[in-house]
Parts: structure tokens; C-alpha cells; sequence
């Protein structure tokens, strides 16, 4: 009889609960198992499944390389369900010595390179651990740390590494979880087993006194820490801050006066080639008008050569100029969220992470110490057996040669147990002589004592903590200052100074011809063109405005809407073709049109003017624009919009309108503002205003009429009160109504 189907269970949720639960399940993964590290070993689970699985291999300093296949084969098939080529990539990131400060891997074969080329694939390189990572493991076949079953409940693996190497300082952590992040910058180990040896004698030391020790980070790849020490202590305190971290360079003299500067060390995790690459970019961009050439002349060591344009180029003007355009100089992020020993996610500061590191190697030198009694107590149990026996010989031979059941009766006559009974009956005959017996006394009475000894360590914490310093002295003495390894490679200097930067140091300074059309098609020409006549536009448009100007200038854009636009001429199109549109460039719409274009002088003053007759004077540095939209300047109502601008030069205005009536006034009855309607400039019964213009009444006015200049010096028929109506302009005035 068939049995009815189960009825599927069916409850209802809400959809915003359903994924609050299942994104917090998501992200809770990602912080505990994918990216934050363990405050105690500084690893994160795939690295420490690779250094377990090595170990399995028996891949320890001294035995043969085995191929990365191999590794990463175990740790996806027992450890790590996921793709080979993220464990590849964590096995190799392990192995390169411009990643990590202190490796942890033994790379054979193409591991990558500085220059940021991939390594080769697992199935041609091999590996091997070092000695780092054997310290980190070390201990761990003596119930140090928990274990806990794989994935797949047929292997098990360690919760934690027990770390006898401070390995989360020593070589940092860099991992984007869920909703947090971290980022820990590696350091010199013998500094941070120097901190941590003061910790231990004094549990109340300031940060202040432990950065004395440790006094900032020590990337792999060298470099110079250009911060002020106070501000590194305050991001030790805080757990939270950054590093700026700059190229270490020389001066290499020259003949003549000349010289080159050598860039040997480049920030952490910062690709030489593309480094490379972007100064040569800004090179053929000319936005390094100091730097001449570079060239990379590296071998196994870093030699970036860059050539000043001159010997007069001062080297540190030379050098800051690249520090801020190019990756010469990096921030370093330091935030240092890790899991703690309860693996909750959190920022710790130094003294919490160094008190975290020396918590957890107690920890494993108490359970040690346990493991190790433990050992002598079953060994010392066979022991007393052996010399019950030895006591006891004849008749323990004459039983196990004659009795169908000598365990019972070997019991009975020594007086032991199971156990031991078995240690008896599994002895050799060779180990009956008397030799024998004499080492086995003296084994159980150094076993004894030694049981003594570290039951007496376990009863006193004093005890523990000199062991706990011992280790972690001997330590410092393996990988810290006085070895190969541990010296100290980047360098903590002073914050940089007020060095001032000439514009000629960023942009290349030439003259150039600004051209825009009618239709608002811009472009710059390489010189100042004294011909313009043969700059040709696009069919039925015409040449508008010509500016002779500098590569480095501004230039500034007044258009009908009242607004002021900045333009970099470093970022006009070359006078080849008709250009680009000035559209493009900053935000003006189709119903706006240019009305004026010139170049920027810092200092100088314009006068701006609507075709209602209002107007104002603004200061030119207060009219600049940060960004495409513009700044605005003068505002316009109705149908009126911006007609008029000019520079503010002199000590009188000339205004004149469509109903070619002409007005001058003095232009101090001009206000200065920011920004607003402006005064009545002329008033009008008909039309508005046409021009304006500033001049030097002593001067007199001049206008172009066709190809000539003319200038009227008699003017008081036109010189008037701002605001009236003035009166006919000269004869020969042109008909445009147009001073130009």
C-alpha cells in the first residue's frame, strides 16, 4: 500500500524578514570565515587550512618542495570547498616576499613579481613551509588548540593556530567583509616581541610607552613613513588611522652639474609597472614640467631613474610634485577589526591586540604543560610497571610460560593494573638485562622530578609568565633585528614640509591661441598666431573669440544665463580640426549662448551687464568655478539675460544701448559684489543695452570701426550720472553699436 505523500510544511514571512535573516546569515559567514583574521594567530581560515595542510604533507623547512597542485588539492578536498584558484592565490600570496613581511610559504618557481605579473600555474610551482610558519604550528600535535570537524565531518582542523610568532602584527591583515573591513599594515617582528615582552612585565603600560618599541609599521617592500610621531601613536590608541607612505630615493651626481634621482624602494602593494607607466603618461600629458625622462633599470633590486629637465630643478620640488600626481607616496588604511577569542568581530587597539597575542600563548603553554604532564604520568605508569616486573622477574616468566591466563595472575602478584599488564607482556626479551633496568630507574626518577617541575608551573602564574617571556625572547632573537630578516626595511621619518610647488612643476608652461567660433567650437593652437585668418570653422560659422594665452591659464566663460565657467586650457582639443564644443566641457545648455571669453588674472575686477541696463562689478577671483555647472554671477529676470563683460580697468564706463544712445559715467558708482541684479547702468523707453566698456577718461574712447581704431578724447557731450539716458554717439560710431 502506497503511503500518502507528506504535505509540505508552509509558514508565512514576512520578505524583509526573510532576507534580513538570510543576508545576516551571509554576512556573519563572511566576517567569521572569509574575511576578518584571528586576533590570536592572524590568519584567516583558508591560510590556516593551507599551513595545516602542508604540514600533513610533511612539507616542513627542511624536506623536499612538493608541487602547489598537491597542496591545493588536499585543502579543497578536505578543508576548503571552494575554487582552486582563490586557495592558489592565498598559497602564493604567502610565498612572495614583496606581499608578505615575513613569508610563511617557501616558494619554488615563478611566484609573481613586483611588476604585478601573475604567477605561473600550481601545476609547475612548488612549496614548502618556512620557518615563520613552523613556529606558528609548532605545538600543535600537543592538544595546544581545539580542533574541530571539517566540513564534511571525516577530517578535523585546528580552530586557531597556536602561534609561537606574532604573526597578525608581524605580517597584517587586509580583508572586506560584510559591513566592516580591516586593514593592518605588517610590522618588524622583533618590535612587536619587544612591545610584548614589556607587556608582560608591565600589564599597564600606555600605548605611548609601546610605540617607544614598536614605533610604526615595517612593509616588505621598504619605503618611508612620512608621519608625525603623535599621529601614529593616536592611531595605535584609536585602532583606526593611516600611514602615508612615500619612495626611499637618492641623488646620483653627475658630470657638468648634473644629476639623477633613484628611486630603490616603492610603497607597499603599490605594481612598478604601472607606477612606471603612469609617469609616462604624465609625461607625454606634460603635467610634469620638472621631469625630463625615466626609465627602469631594475634587476632584483628596484631602480626607477628619472631625469630633471635641468640641473637648476630642485630635487625635493622635483619629488613632491610626483608624490602627489603619482603612487610614489600611498596613504596605508589601519583599522584593526579582527576577531577576538570569543570570535566576535571588533577594533582593538594596540595594547588589546599585543594583551590578545600573550592571553592566547598562556593559554597554549597551560595546555601544553597539561599534555606534556599527562605524556609523563602514562609513561611513569609503564615504568612502575617494568620495575614491578623487574622485581618479580623469575616468577613473572615462569607465569607467562606456564599460565593459560598470566593477566590475571600477574595482577594479582605485582598488584597493577590493566594497562600496565599489557606494557609487560608487550616487553622484548632483549630489554630483560640488567642495563635495561638501571636506565629505566634513572628514566622514571628524571620523569618524576620533570612531572614536579611542571605541576609546580601550572600552581604558579609568575612561573608561567617567565616561560611566556623565555619563548617570546627567543623569538625575537630568531627572526628579530639581528638577522637577515628582522632588520628593519622601511624607514620613520618626519611629516613632510611646506614645500611650494610652481605651476611650471605640473603643467608645462607654452604659449598657445584659444579659438572658439560662433558656435561655441574651442580649440588652442601651439603659439601665439599672429596670422588668425587662416584658422578656418565649419561651414556658415565663424571665428568669434582669439586670446593669446598660457598652457597653464584659465580661462573664464561669462554666458547669457549669468553664470561664470572655468576652463582649464590644458584641456582644450589641439587646433587640428574644428575642435570640440564648449557644451561638452561645462554645463551650459542650448538656450544660453557665449557672451564672453577671456583668460584669468588673479586680482582684477570685471563689470558685468544684462540687456535690461543693470549691472555690477565682481571681483575675478570670486567668479572661478570648482565645478562643470559654473558659479552665478549676475541674475536676470524676465526676458532680460547676461549681454555684457568686460575688465574693470580705468575710471569710467561706456555704455551704450540698441537705441544708440551712449552714457559714460564714472566707475566707482559701480558697486562690488559677489554676486546679484546689479544697479541701473542706462535707462531705456525702448530696447537695451548693446556694450559696455571700462576706460581711462584722460585717455579718451576708442572703438574699431573695419580694420581701424578710432579714439575720441572730447567727450563731455556724453558724460553724465549712471542711470540717465545719454545721448547720440560720435559720428563714425559703428552702426553695430559695438565698441569691438
Amino acid at each position: 500500500m502506497t503511503e500518502p505523500a507528506t504535505t509540505p510544511r508552509i509558514r508565512d514571512e514576512s520578505l524583509a524578514d526573510a532576507l534580513g535573516e538570510r543576508y545576516l546569515a551571509y554576512a556573519l559567514s563572511t566576517i567569521m570565515s572569509r574575511s576578518l583574521p584571528n586576533v590570536r594567530d592572524g590568519l584567516k581560515p583558508v591560510h590556516r587550512r593551507l599551513l595545516h595542510a602542508m604540514r600533513q604533507l610533511k612539507l616542513d623547512p627542511g624536506a623536499r618542495f612538493k608541487k602547489c597542485a598537491r597542496v591545493v588539492g588536499d585543502v579543497i578536498g578536505k578543508y576548503h570547498p571552494h575554487g582552486d584558484a582563490a586557495v592558489y592565490d592565498a598559497l602564493v600570496r604567502l610565498a612572495q616576499d614583496f606581499s608578505m613581511r615575513y613569508p610563511l610559504v617557501d616558494g619554488q618557481g615563478n611566484f609573481g613579481n613586483i611588476d604585478g605579473d601573475n604567477a605561473a600555474a600550481m601545476r609547475y610551482t612548488e612549496a614548502r613551509l618556512t620557518e615563520v610558519a613552523q613556529a606558528l604550528l609548532d605545538g600543535i600535535d600537543e592538544d595546544a588548540v581545539d580542533f574541530r570537524p571539517t566540513y564534511d565531518g571525516h577530517e578535523s582542523e585546528p580552530v586557531v593556530l597556536p602561534a609561537g610568532f606574532p604573526n597578525l602584527l608581524a605580517n597584517g591583515a587586509t580583508g572586506i567583509a560584510v559591513g566592516m573591513a580591516t586593514s593592518i599594515p605588517p610590522h618588524n617582528a622583533g618590535e612587536v616581541c619587544a612591545a610584548a615582552l614589556h607587556l608582560i612585565k608591565y600589564p599597564k603600560a600606555t600605548i605611548s610607552k609601546l610605540c617607544q618599541l614598536m614605533p610604526g609599521p615595517d612593509f616588505p617592500t621598504g619605503g618611508v613613513i612620512a608621519e608625525a610621531p603623535e599621529d601614529i601613536i593616536e592611531s595605535y590608541k584609536q585602532g583606526r588611522g593611516g600611514f602615508r607612505l612615500r619612495a626611499r630615493w637618492t641623488v646620483e651626481k653627475q658630470s657638468h652639474g648634473l644629476y639623477l634621482i633613484v628611486v630603490s624602494e616603492i610603497p607597499y602593494q603599490v605594481q612598478k609597472s604601472r607606477l612606471v607607466e603612469k609617469i609616462a603618461t604624465l609625461l607625454e600629458a606634460k603635467k610634469l614640467g620638472l621631469l625630463a625622462d625615466i626609465r627602469d633599470e631594475s634587476t632584483e633590486e628596484v631602480r626607477l631613474v628619472l631625469e630633471p629637465k635641468n640641473r637648476s630643478v630642485d630635487p625635493e620640488v622635483l619629488m613632491e610634485t610626483l608624490y602627489r600626481q603619482t603612487d610614489l607616496e600611498v596613504r596605508i588604511g589601519f583599522n584593526m577589526n579582527v576577531l577576538d577569542a570569543d570570535q566576535t568581530p571588533r577594533v582593538m587597539n594596540l595594547r588589546e591586540v599585543l594583551q590578545a597575542f600573550l592571553d592566547h600563548r598562556h593559554e597554549v603553554l597551560k595546555r601544553r604543560t597539561r599534555y606534556r604532564i599527562g605524556r609523563i604520568e602514562a609513561r611513569l605508569e609503564t615504568l612502575e610497571a617494568y620495575l614491578a616486573a623487574y622485581g618479580n622477574l623469575d616468577e613473572v616468566i615462569r607465569i607467562i610460560r606456564e599460565d593459560d591466563e598470566p593477566k590475571v595472575r600477574l595482577r594479582k602478584l605485582l598488584k597493577i593494573n590493566e594497562t600496565q599488564v599489557e606494557a609487560i607482556l608487550n616487553m622484548r626479551l632483549r630489554r630483560l638485562r640488567k642495563l635495561d633496568e638501571a636506565a629505566i630507574r634513572e628514566e622514571f626518577e628524571a620523569l618524576t622530578a620533570e612531572r614536579g617541575k611542571l605541576g609546580g608551573v601550572l600552581k604558579d602564574k609568575a612561573r608561567r609568565l617567565k616561560i611566556l617571556a623565555r619563548e617570546i625572547d627567543e623569538t625575537r632573537k630568531r627572526f628579530g633585528e639581528k638577522t637577515e630578516i628582522g632588520r628593519r626595511r622601511t624607514e620613520i621619518g618626519p611629516p613632510p614640509g611646506a614645500v611650494v610647488i610652481p605651476l611650471d612643476a605640473t603643467v608645462e608652461r607654452q604659449d598657445i591661441t584659444v579659438a572658439c567660433s560662433a558656435k561655441g567650437w574651442i580649440r588652442a593652437f601651439k603659439g601665439h598666431l599672429g596670422d588668425v585668418s587662416e584658422i578656418k570653422n565649419k561651414e556658415g560659422d565663424a571665428t568669434k573669440f582669439i586670446l593669446h594665452a598660457q598652457s597653464t591659464d584659465k580661462l573664464l566663460i561669462f554666458a547669457t544665463n549669468g553664470r561664470f565657467y572655468t576652463l582649464g586650457c590644458d584641456r582644450l582639443p589641439p587646433g587640428r580640426g574644428f575642435g570640440e564644443p564648449v557644451r561638452l566641457m561645462i554645463e551650459l545648455s542650448n538656450d544660453h549662448e557665449l557672451v564672453n571669453m577671456f583668460v584669468h588674472r588673479p586680482g582684477r575686477k570685471l563689470l558685468v551687464a544684462a540687456s535690461d541696463g543693470r549691472g555690477l562689478v565682481v571681483a575675478e577671483d570670486d567668479v572661478v568655478a570648482q565645478t562643470r555647472n559654473g558659479k552665478q554671477v549676475l541674475n536676470v529676470k524676465g526676458d532680460a539675460e547676461a549681454q555684457a563683460c568686460a575688465p574693470a580697468e580705468g575710471d569710467a564706463v561706456a555704455v551704450i544701448g540698441e537705441n544708440r544712445r551712449l552714457l559714460i559715467f564714472p566707475l566707482d558708482e559701480v558697486p562690488t559684489r559677489s554676486r546679484g541684479r546689479g544697479v541701473i547702468l542706462q535707462k531705456y523707453r525702448q530696447g537695451g543695452l548693446a556694450d559696455i566698456k571700462t576706460f581711462t577718461l584722460a585717455e579718451g574712447l576708442s572703438w574699431r570701426s573695419g580694420e581701424r581704431t578710432r579714439t575720441e578724447t572730447d567727450l563731455t557731450s556724453w558724460i553724465g550720472k549712471r542711470a540717465q539716458s545719454g545721448r547720440l554717439p560720435p559720428k563714425g560710431f559703428p552702426r553695430t553699436n559695438r565698441f569691438r
